[in-house]
């Protein structure tokens, strides 16, 4: 069976169904073909799952430490089955919310396998899609223009390959039955931090290995320091500027022992699992490409600043393309993909403009250059900052670790960069983002009346702090 489509969008993940929900808005046919569930590894294997668990770690943490706030409780349990069960909730509840929205669009979302097309006698140029669904029946959809949005998967190294059962990824990791009494979690950036800190609170002894020189290697030195120190504070052990001899790894029962290398001399260690978080690699295997003129660099597929591929009429988006693997990047990916196919106005975005955030316990959250990228871009930068510690509503929350630290150019006075480490972080980075889109200064932003007592009140004071105007401190 044959049918044509306006858009028809290979994957169902954040970048998808955005995409598609965007085409059907501009009064356009649409159809998905999605291999598993609607909503992809944001919602089943990554974001909301993993955000649930350290949710539940965040609350175990705080009633075992509620003798700080005067309250008694002598009898907390864990009961991890519970925290699973809860955890699935969430997606289910999120996955039917992704169901119905299909539905109200009129978006047609058919499951299975699919492939890209060679030119056929239903369409003279590539693209077209088989779908093998579940029962062998073929599918053949015609769209006009196509977007792949395979997404990702979690890498592996070599000599630490997944095994699932003393070798973890993090697909994997989410739906551990019992927790480890010990873990080596190998990566030291954001999922690998978030593990760390979700696993230190639910009392399993963490050691993370980071082959850089420092947790979240990415990030502003500074908040990477503090994040250290504090998951240290809690009693996280850290490894840096090691790397993992995969010659070493040797499985026993209920344990596997490693040595890592670091500074020329080498270490043994021993935990009930080993998880592995080393990045992710796109899904571009057996979806076609050889079909079509698509590239693929570095192992993901190339685009332009529309999400445009060397074929005009098709288009890729999310993690199939790389840079900041993001969902909220995927989902803006696709609006500026299916405006551009429809020759709407077009828009585009650097990563510059993109906020990054960390779930950990303080979490992180931040956007635009670190310090060093905006010395080494040529600026000659001013710096505010701010601690929680001066913060009113950080003290009485019990969380006033961490500071907000803004980065300025001294000619231009622009916004080059905002980094945060502390309680919450994460719920309003957007501000900063609306104040680089906008091209505020910092004392603009100073000046907008942040609500007392708030957590925001950082941020503001932080931007004042760069010509020395802060009141707080």
């Amino acid at each position: 069976m044959t049918q044509a489509f306006d858009i028809v969008v290979l994957g169902g993940g954040t970048g998808g169904y955005i995409a598609a929900i965007r085409a059907a808005q501009l009064g356009k046919t649409v159809a998905i073909v999605e291999r598993d569930k609607l909503g992809g590894t944001c919602l089943h294997r990554g974001c909301i799952p993993s955000k649930a668990l350290l949710r539940s770690a965040e609350v175990y943490a705080t009633m075992r430490e509620s003798e700080r706030f005067g309250i008694e409780a002598d009898s907390v349990r864990l009961n991890f089955a519970r925290v699973q069960a809860r955890k699935q909730s969430v997606v289910e509840q999120m996955h039917k919310g992704i169901q119905f929205l299909m539905k109200k669009h009129n978006i047609q979302v058919f499951y299975g396998n699919g492939r890209l097309l060679s030119p056929t006698i239903f369409s003279p140029r590539s693209g077209s899609v088989s779908v093998e669904q579940a029962d062998g029946d073929i599918l053949t959809l015609v769209p006009e223009k196509l977007i792949i949005a395979t997404g990702s998967r979690p890498r592996s190294l070599p000599g630490l390959e997944i095994d699932g059962q003393f070798i973890l990824n993090s697909d994997q990791a989410l739906q551990l039955e019992e927790l480890p009494q010990s873990i080596v979690i190998v990566g030291g950036g954001v999922i690998g931090v978030e593990w760390a800190s979700m696993l230190i609170d639910f009392g399993v002894q963490v050691t993370v290995v980071e082959y850089a020189e420092r947790l979240l290697p990415t990030e502003d030195s500074d908040i990477s320091r503090e994040l250290e120190r504090l998951l240290k504070k809690r009693g996280v052990q850290v490894v840096t500027g090691a790397k993992v001899l995969a010659e070493t790894v040797e499985k026993k029962p209920g344990s596997v022992q490693l040595q890592i290398e670091r500074k020329g001399q080498t270490e043994q260690l021993q935990a009930d699992k080993v998880m592995v978080c080393v990045g992710r690699q796109a899904n571009v295997e057996d979806i076609g490409l050889h079909n079509t003129d698509v590239k693929i660099t570095n192992g993901f597929i190339e685009v332009n600043e529309h999400m445009q591929t060397g074929e005009s009429h098709i288009y890729a988006i999310g993690d199939v393309i790389g840079g900041l693997q993001l969902a909220h990047v995927a989902g803006h990916e696709g609006i500026i993909a299916v405006e551009h196919s429809l020759g709407q106005p077009a828009h585009t975005f650097g990563v510059h403009q993109v906020p990054r955030c960390v779930y950990t316990r303080p979490e992180v959250a931040s956007i635009g250059w670190t310090e060093q990228q905006a010395v080494e871009r040529g600026h000659e930068v001013k710096i505010g900052r701010f601690p929680f510690s001066a913060v009113g509503k950080a003290v009485l929350y019990g969380e006033s670790d961490g500071f907000v630290k803004v980065i300025a150019d001294k000619k231009t006075n622009d916004i080059l960069g905002v980094h945060m480490i502390g309680a919450h972080v994460t719920d309003y980075i957007s501000e900063a983002a609306l104040a680089q889109l906008l091209d505020a200064t910092p004392w603009e932003v100073g000046q907008t009346i942040h609500p007392h007592p708030t957590l925001s009140e950082a941020l503001g004071e932080a931007m004042l702090a760069v010509d020395g105007g802060a009141f707080g401190i």
